[in-house]
């Protein structure tokens, strides 16, 4: 029997395997080529299956991908980079990036065909992303300018064509304040500890460096001037690093669901007078960063209400104004392709609450009956028994309301990656799933217009710094899919938030208060309102000159209102934070594959109980607790009195 003719690809994996072992030294390192790649975990790297008909640039594409996994087996040392690693989520990414540029900058430098593979991943991953096409400084990821600052440093090369535009916004900048840092660098290529240490220095010298660098005790100095020696602080301790295939351009879809959780211990500055880290002349924050998930306690002192500096500059944007069409159909492109992976236990349990709710929508009969329906199923007695009585059926009214469901999304920085895309695979399938029973959904998502505070902290400071001065933040709340519009008008919206840069600040009570009014203004008689987020509220601007609780505080405040006022029923479901301190009816997931099933099941259960009981547990018809710190945070609300909810749960 004559052999299977081999695939044209096979001989390209088996010297790209033999290649990438001997460059690890990993004699046993295991080679994969999926669909899923590129991934590297252990002793096992995964990479994209190479298509039949491949290009000289696809195929130096996928050299590129295995010879950054093999360089970074070879040349990092995961604990010793955990030990240096900065608490501060901005500082994060940039020492990611660094990190990247240094394992790749020793393979670059030896081997020159490792250094053309290299260039094709970065040139192919800056067209991906789209950095090709930023042309304003605050849209510029941080993290990536300074990581090819570094690697030109190492290398020599000069960033691509397509990233010098962004760069050269902040290559004077960035020369000005660490050119000395950056030169010494090279000195320490191949020593990862120093060349850490280094780097800890460099995110000093662009105010990207945790507040307790310059105060480090551990090494016995204090002063600030001295860059070579007091900058050095390793006692910052991570959860461990992102392994990723294309440096820093794969850390959203790599690590940031496990870089989420080094947020939890990051403190948030209170002092009003903090202008070095958030003035104008600091450098922008990454689109790898993502803000602190700080755990901020009451110390019950009588707070001043909430209140908003200025909303001159807030914004409620259609999904697709934030976006040409055609990246848009490219980003819907990319989640499609999330889709196909995780849309298989969602779409189970998605059919399983389609069940429920299509068996609460069936008609129910009332049968032998004297009046009625005839019914003919049953007209067999008759035949058999002439004296028998015709038997009538009767149809039941059900008790199936009409009903709106709201997916309020979190879309902050430290939702990027794996979280924020499942969450959007999860709300493509439920809109569709919920859209055949014949509810409507609306699909929306808040975060800011900038980091650091925007237009509004800029006339904040024209105004002469006024103390307490409330939000200071420009809002930005995104309407993906409206309650009327049809999933096949809006399913392109939702590859929106994987655009980069798109992911900020988050002020959780506002947003809140933004979905509840929609709500209320719908004709549904039945109103769901479901937040997606992973822990507290974060606006670095608003909390470096209020109390460091103030976001917090106005959140309670306002799920209190709606909890205890409002017919709108609630459901929060956390992303590996404890949400259920805020919410009454809440659920924490620790992995986001659960997020998925966590959603389905929630609303299942919620359909599944009888309207009136729901309300009754809820406390809808109970008093509403009093909240303190000023008046209702829900203006809109007067509207809404008992009469209505006792109408609404009726």
């Amino acid at each position: 029997m004559a052999n299977k003719p081999e695939s044209p690809t096979e001989p390209f994996k088996r010297a790209l395997a033999h290649a990438a072992r001997s460059l690890a030294e990993m004699p046993d390192l295991e080679v994969v080529f999926s669909g899923d790649g590129p991934s590297l975990s252990g002793n096992r790297a995964v990479l994209p299956h190479p298509p039949r008909d491949m290009s000289p640039k696809e195929a130096a594409r996928i050299r590129g991908l295995a010879d950054q996994m093999a360089l970074r087996l070879s040349h990092h040392d995961n604990v010793q980079h955990a030990k240096s690693r900065p608490q501060s989520p901005q500082a994060q990414a940039i020492y990611e990036a660094v990190e990247q540029a240094r394992i790749e900058a020793i393979g670059a430098n030896a081997l020159g065909g490792v250094r053309q593979n290299l260039a094709q991943v970065l040139e192919s991953n800056i067209e991906r992303r789209g950095l090709n096409r930023i042309t304003e400084r605050a849209n510029a990821p941080m993290a990536d300018v300074v990581g090819l600052l570094v690697r030109e440093r190492l290398t020599g090369d000069a960033p691509p064509d397509g990233a010098k535009g962004m760069v050269d916004f902040f290559r004077a900048e960035v020369e000005g304040k660490a050119g000395k840092t950056l030169d010494k660098l090279i000195d320490n290529i191949d020593n990862q500890a120093a060349f850490q240490k280094l780097s800890r220095v460099l995110l000093r010298d662009l105010d990207m460096g945790d507040m307790d660098d310059s105060d480090d005790t551990e090494e016995g100095d204090d002063e600030e001037g001295e860059e070579d020696k007091g900058e050095q602080s390793d006692d910052d301790e991570g959860e461990g690093e992102g392994e990723s295939p294309e440096g820093s351009s794969m850390q959203e879809t790599e690590s940031s669901d496990r870089e989420s959780e080094d947020g939890d211990e990051s403190m948030v500055q209170t002092e009003e007078d903090d202008d070095a880290e958030l003035s104008d002349d600091s450098p922008e924050m990454g689109d790898g960063a993502k803000p602190a998930r700080p755990e901020i306690k009451d110390n019950g002192a009588v707070e001043p209400p909430y209140k908003v500096f200025t909303t001159q500059h807030d914004e409620v944007v259609q999904a697709e104004d934030l976006c040409d069409a055609e990246e848009l159909t490219r980003l819907r492109a990319y989640l499609d392709q999330q889709l196909t992976a995780l849309s298989s236990v969602v779409s189970r349990l998605a059919n399983k609450l389609q069940r429920k709710l299509m068996a609460q929508q069936n008609r129910s009969w009332t049968f032998d009956l004297e009046e009625g329906v005839l019914d003919v199923a049953r007209l067999t007695r008759v035949i058999v028994d002439p004296t028998a009585p015709l038997s009538f059926k009767w149809e039941e009214d059900t008790e199936f309301r009409d009903t709106v469901v709201t997916l309020l999304i979190d879309n902050s920085g430290s939702m990027r990656g794996r979280p924020i895309m499942v969450a959007a695979v999860c709300a493509d399938i439920l809109a569709r799933t919920l859209e055949r029973c014949g509810v409507k959904v609306e699909i929306l998502g808040f975060t800011t217009r900038a980091w650091k505070g925007g237009l509004s902290r800029d006339e904040w400071i024209k105004a002469g710094k006024p103390p307490a001065p409330g939000r200071l933040n420009d809002l930005r709340h995104i309407v993906y899919k409206s309650a009327d519009s049809p999933w096949r008008r809006a399913r392109k919206n939702l590859g929106l938030m994987m655009r980069e840069g798109l992911l900020k600040e988050n002020i959780d009570g506002e947003a809140l208060m933004w979905a509840h009014q929609r709500l209320i203004g719908r004709p549904e008689a039945r109103r769901i309102l479901m937040v997606i987020s992973d822990g507290a509220p974060v606006d670095d601007s608003t909390l470096s000159v209020n109390s460091g609780n103030y976001l917090e505080r106005h959140l309670r405040a306002v799920i209190a209102e709606i909890e205890g006022r409002s017919p709108v029923e609630l459901i929060a479901v956390g992303i590996g934070h404890d949400v259920t301190r805020y919410y009454r009816r809440a659920v924490t997931i620790v992995d986001v594959e659960q997020l998925g099933g966590t959603i389905t099941e929630q609303l299942a259960e919620l359909f599944e109980n009888e309207p009136k009981r729901v309300a009754k547990a809820r406390g809808l018809l109970a008093p509403p607790p009093t909240v303190t710190g000023g008046p209702s945070p829900l203006k809109g609300m007067k509207s809404t009195s008992f009469r209505q909810v006792r109408e609404a749960v009726r």
